[in-house]
């Protein structure tokens, strides 16, 4: 096991210097059941201090079994991310199985798997009822707090304590973990993982085909959550410029070459042909889509937004879960407009649920928001009833949404 990271201690408190607002965390190795002690990082600077608590950590956890869960349309940061976990982990002797509990629907990020062999595995909330979780002894958070997975919850009952949490967005509620390292700030959890590798955790070597394949991986994901570098930092170009050095350029050409299916185009096609545009805002509903298609709609978003005069689109549908037989309006912001918060936006033009956990959120440049139908919400053939329906959560939608792109209208007209 190769690290510039050592442990001198069996107890040992670390406490980042440079900004007090990160923690103190406590990891005594001799014992798996000590209190939990949390982390978390608020900005830039701390990858050095993480590395070293999640070295402790990984180290006190040699010889488990862990569930590493993503969200449940996983994208490529997350799936890069989990994947070099994966591989980190098993430099200490502990092996992870990556689940998510939706599907693959974007071309791209079905191109990845394919052909990097990425070992993520897809289960549905009863398949994962019915496994024996007793053969693991945690589960890790990548890129998500649990908001965005149906799979978590059926873990928390299984009694699986939260060992780590990795993350770029901004925390969505309290989380009890050993580990927890958010950092808002940071454009992309892959630059977080890259910066793991970076200093010790583990060594890239192009003459392992695994290796080169997560690198590849890594490198989709920060371009992706980057816009292709056009919003990276200087953390992100400096995990770039590493990944450079393991990562097949033909291999991520290959995935980015994908091509479109002809139900996303029909769904970009419609995005057009309903979109309103008010103060710079191009707001769209494109109707019902199957679940499998739900990626549609961010691609709707990202297409939306190139127009002239355009800082801001959101794309929103309704999606109909066949498993569960159950509709969703999801929805997808991206914007252009650097004082405009997607985070922010979403959280105030749709709230909270009964239980107090916020519909959306959101990080730099691009957001989104899912919405349980409801009452309303079985699927029904009677096409006059799905007009109806649609009729009514599209002008719910976009009467939210006008309240804050355009506060002085009172009545929403469509069409």
């Amino acid at each position: 096991m190769s690290s510039k990271f050592t442990s001198s201690a069996k107890n040992k408190s670390v406490v980042n210097q440079n900004n007090p607002r990160a923690g103190v965390v406590e990891l005594p190795l001799e014992s798996k059941a000590n209190p939990l002690a949390i982390t978390t990082n608020q900005g830039n600077g701390n990858s050095g201090t993480s590395t070293r608590q999640l070295q402790n950590l990984l180290e006190k956890y040699q010889g488990d079994k862990q569930l590493v869960i993503i969200q449940d349309f996983p994208d490529p940061d997350a799936l890069s991310s989990a994947w070099a976990y994966l591989l980190i982990a098993e430099n200490y002797h502990i092996s992870c199985d990556i689940i998510y509990g939706g599907t693959l629907s974007h071309q791209e990020n079905i191109a990845l798997v394919k052909l990097t062999n990425l070992p993520a595995q897809r289960y549905k909330p009863e398949e994962l009822e019915n496994k024996d979780l007793s053969v693991y002894h945690g589960c890790v958070l990548i890129d998500s707090q649990g908001t965005n997975s149906q799979l978590y919850s059926v873990v928390q009952r299984g009694k699986i304590p939260l060992i780590a949490v990795i993350d770029h967005h901004n925390k969505q509620g309290e989380l009890a973990a050993e580990f927890i390292d958010l950092r808002p700030q940071t454009r992309a959890t892959a630059t977080i993982l890259t910066q793991y590798i970076q200093e010790g955790l583990l060594d890239f070597n192009t003459n392992n085909n695994q290796h080169v394949k997560c690198a590849t991986a890594l490198m989709h994901g920060l371009r992706s959550d980057t816009n292709c570098l056009m919003q990276a930092q200087e953390e992100d170009f400096l995990a770039a410029a590493y990944l450079s050095r393991f990562y097949d350029s033909q291999l991520l050409n290959a995935v980015l070459q994908s091509a479109r299916s002809r139900r996303v185009m029909d769904v970009i096609e419609r995005a057009l042909r309903n979109r309103i545009i008010k103060n710079n805002f191009s707001l769209s509903g494109v109707g019902y889509l199957r679940y499998d298609d739900r990626d549609a709609i961010p691609q709707a978003a990202d297409f939306l937004v190139t127009e002239e005069d355009i800082h801001t689109a959101v794309v929103y549908g309704i999606v109909h879960d066949e498993d569960q037989d159950i509709e969703i309006v999801i929805g997808s912001l991206r914007t252009a407009k650097l004082t405009l918060d997607p985070d922010e936006f979403i959280k105030e033009a749709f709230g909270k649920d009964s239980t107090g956990k916020y519909f959306g959120g959101g990080r730099n440049m691009a957001g989104g928001f899912e919405i349980p139908v409801g009452f309303l919400g079985n699927f029904n053939e009677n096409s006059d009833y799905a007009k109806l329906k649609w009729e009514v959560f599209d002008k719910q939608i976009k009467q939210k949404l006008y309240r804050l792109v355009h506060p002085d209208a009172s009545v929403i007209q469509t069409d």
